[in-house]
């Protein structure tokens, strides 16, 4: 997974964007980042050169935009298949038809800062009732390699607090469903949740353009941004 998604420049507000598909991102860097030929480039990507120089063409047109008119940069869709993040510990088998529930986690309480969250409770749902739960370290991945993480555990659903573009980008393309703005137990939101009544904010982002910030969002230099929500 692209582990930076969302750019923009400093000395505006962007007011427009331009969307990047992960396959074109993934074309850039092996070809301009890793230095690949079109030919190992296609063997990479497990498509045809023909291929390839599409991708790589609208890619490249979308950087040049951004950069050359002022506008923000998003990253994210596509056709592809990410690479399996490797999980360190040991997780529960999750059950055909269960639904997983992945909290951001501190102290038995939600953790509010996405992008540092050093640990999830996971909790496995069947019929409305939760009938697994886990604790599981995030081994000190940062906020690009979490969406990785929650579906290296098979989370389908995450409850966390704020939440950055970029990260909401990621989880969406991981096919994790994001319940934010959520405050107090991990316990009472996994189990609202499972009950179908549980309060939460679909609103509620980190975005460092522009905007008021209460504090930290989990993302670098975030003390020098203004950020919406919390």
């Amino acid at each position: 997974m692209p582990v930076y998604r969302s750019f923009s420049p400093d000395d505006i507000t962007a007011s427009e964007s331009v969307h990047m598909t992960v396959d074109e991102f993934e074309a850039l860097r092996l070809l301009d980042a890793e230095g690949l030929t079109q030919e190992g480039c296609a063997s990479r990507m497990n498509i045809a050169r023909t291929t390839v120089t599409a991708i790589y063409d609208s890619a490249r047109k979308k950087v040049a935009d951004a950069l050359v008119n002022g506008k923000r940069l998003l990253i994210t869709g596509g056709h592809c298949e990410f690479e399996p993040v490797e999980i360190k510990q040991v997780i529960i088998e999750k059950g055909k038809d269960t639904m997983r529930i992945a909290v951001t986690y501190e102290n038995g309480e939600i953790f509010q800062h996405f992008g540092h969250t050093e640990q999830f409770k996971l909790f496995d749902v069947e019929g409305g009732k939760i009938v697994n739960e886990q604790v599981v370290n995030t081994n000190g991945s940062g906020h690009g390699a979490l969406a990785g993480f929650l579906q290296a555990v098979k989370a389908d659903v995450l409850i966390c607090g704020g939440i950055g573009m970029g990260a909401q980008m990621a989880l969406a393309d991981a096919g994790i469903k994001l319940y934010a703005g959520v405050q107090g137990s991990a316990d009472d939101a996994a189990k609202a949740l499972a009950e179908g009544n549980l309060e939460y904010d679909p609103d509620a982002h980190c975005d460092h353009h522009g905007h008021h910030h209460d504090g930290d969002c989990g993302h670098e230099h975030c003390g020098e941004h203004h950020c919406a929500g919390n």
